[in-house]
């Protein structure tokens, strides 16, 4: 499954939004203002962030405390979610589902040395129906190439059927 509509990675006051321009070449990060993005999409966002944060206990808590329906947050809860104001020095955990193929792994990591991220932590499931998961934890340099491009780079490599960003510290 890869990422469709719209996902949201947010640095600074600007936010990073992924979209399906065309179809045939997979999805395209674009910079959007925070300001242009429909409300429902920051409330979907701000009721994962209580969640997250054990301020809201429930889903339900948390849609009622930022004011939006069940299926709304379901809709959109996997495709938005905030990446802190400083990303540099930061770590970004994420999971890819990839294809079992030989040196596939290994041209994602060239990826994100190319980006200069630094890798931290690389953990590999054993493939199940010729799928693996791959978590890996990236560490933002002050060096690192825009995020967005390293996502961007990462999700439309052949063989990367979903990439999820997990956690951000």
């Amino acid at each position: 499954m890869y990422f469709t509509g719209e996902q949201i990675y947010r640095k600074e006051k600007l936010l990073f939004c992924t979209g399906d321009n065309n179809m045939e070449n997979g999805s395209k990060f674009y910079m959007v203002k925070k300001k242009a993005l429909p409300e429902i999409l920051l409330k979907v966002a701000e009721a994962n962030v209580l969640l997250n944060r054990g301020k809201a206990k429930t889903i339900k808590e948390a849609i009622d405390a930022v004011g939006i329906s069940r299926s709304s947050y379901y809709k959109y809860k996997d495709d938005i979610f905030p990446i802190h104001e400083k990303i540099q020095g930061k770590t970004i955990t994420f999971v890819m589902e990839m294809e079992d193929q030989p040196g596939l792994l290994s041209s994602i990591l060239k990826i994100v040395a190319d980006c200069k991220a630094n890798i931290l932590s690389i953990h590999q499931s054993i493939p199940v129906n010729h799928i693996a998961l791959i978590t890996l934890s990236v560490m933002i340099l002050p060096i690192t190439e825009d995020v967005a491009v390293l996502f961007d780079r990462i999700e439309n490599a052949d063989g990367i059927n979903n990439l999820k960003i997990v956690s951000e510290e």
